[in-house]
């Protein structure tokens, strides 16, 4: 499986960004897609995933309300819609995949992520 992202940049305090991500080779719409970012010199963490059929999503809890993600299977590709940004979501954000293997239940989004993107930098300004 590959992931191709894109649409990262640089945008003020307030604006807004798209990430889009692309996925090709042996990507299935059964797939669990999402993001994750990493700052400098801190640890990488989950931002936003969703299941395959769209019906589960994890935001983490500093982007509620201000990132919204969602799917289209059909074109294998994930969307991240981020508004409000502030300084602290400066990050370089990374697209994930993994098939729908356990775990299951509320912790379905709880796993390491087998497919990985390139990543791309976005950069708040205040």
């Amino acid at each position: 499986v590959q992931l191709q992202a894109s649409g990262g940049g640089l945008v003020q305090a307030g604006g807004s960004l798209k990430l889009s991500c692309a996925a090709s080779g042996r990507a299935s719409s059964s797939y669990i897609m999402g993001w994750f970012r990493q700052a400098p010199g801190k640890e990488r963490e989950i931002v936003s995933v969703i299941s395959g059929d769209g019906m589960k999503i994890r935001h983490a809890h500093s982007v509620l309300g201000r990132f919204f993600i969602s799917r289209d299977n059909a074109e294998n590709t994930v969307l991240l819609e981020m508004n409000s940004l502030k300084p602290e979501d400066t990050a370089v954000y990374f697209c994930v995949a993994d098939d729908p293997s356990p775990p299951y239940g509320s912790n379905w989004y709880v796993r390491e992520y087998n497919y990985w993107g390139q990543g791309t930098q976005v950069t708040v300004s205040s």
